[in-house]
């Protein structure tokens, strides 16, 4: 399984960033549909439902799971190891209890698990003292209902999405079609979110579309 303790062999110098220990993961191409074996990883999550766009929760969610994610880097930044590391990008499970809703793009009705994962020296203690300092300093709403909680996904079809999110029905319609023809589909919609939405032109907007496989 592949394991984030590898970079600690490279911890005194520069920025060890995960992204390009899993490249294959968190850097597909958008070119094809490709087939990957997801590991088992710790995340940061955050439950929800309602409209993304809109929702006052979601906003809160994203703001704790950042908060906290970045308060735990700085306390093994200056901890004992002198370990830096890049913060993962957000992640979001998607789904609805009818998935009508979800295909109609009813957004009120979705629901979504919020996250980020975190490295493995990242360890419980480290995340629980990281929630007490970011409740200290900002006291976000979002904070209380954060957990940690272990992610396996296995078999899944990925692929690259370049562009606003409203564009995302025919790469996700590829990303189905490829697992239809092959197997089939399980679990819940996922996207990774590789840029800042707040500063990049929404048409280079990148987002990794990924769903499970039988």
């Amino acid at each position: 399984m592949l394991s984030f303790r590898l970079v600690l062999i490279r911890r005194l110098h520069g920025k060890n960033r995960p992204q390009k220990e899993l490249k294959h993961l968190y850097q597909p191409s958008a070119k094809e549909v490709v087939q990957v074996e997801v590991p088992a990883f710790t995340f940061l999550m955050v439950d929800g439902e309602g409209d993304p766009n809109t929702s006052q929760e979601y906003a809160q969610a994203v703001e704790a799971l950042f908060s906290v994610s970045y308060t735990a880097k700085f306390m093994i930044k200056k901890g004992p190891q002198k370990l830096d590391y890049a913060v993962m990008p957000l992640e979001g499970l998607w789904w609805a209890d009818d998935m009508s809703a979800f295909a109609a793009n009813d957004k009120a009705k979705w629901k979504w698990t919020m996250m980020i994962m975190q490295p493995s020296f990242v360890e419980n203690d480290v995340v629980e003292s990281a929630i007490a300092e970011a409740r200290k300093k900002k006291n976000l709403p979002g904070i209380s209902r954060l957990r940690l909680e272990t992610f396996c996904e296995g078999r899944c079809a990925q692929v690259l999405h370049v562009g606003p999110f409203s564009e995302e029905g025919p790469t996700i319609r590829r990303v189905h079609e490829f697992i239809d023809s092959r197997t089939g589909r399980t679990g819940k919609h996922h996207e990774i979110y590789l840029s800042d939405i707040r500063r990049a032109d929404p048409k280079k907007w990148r987002t990794i579309i990924r769903h499970p496989m039988l």
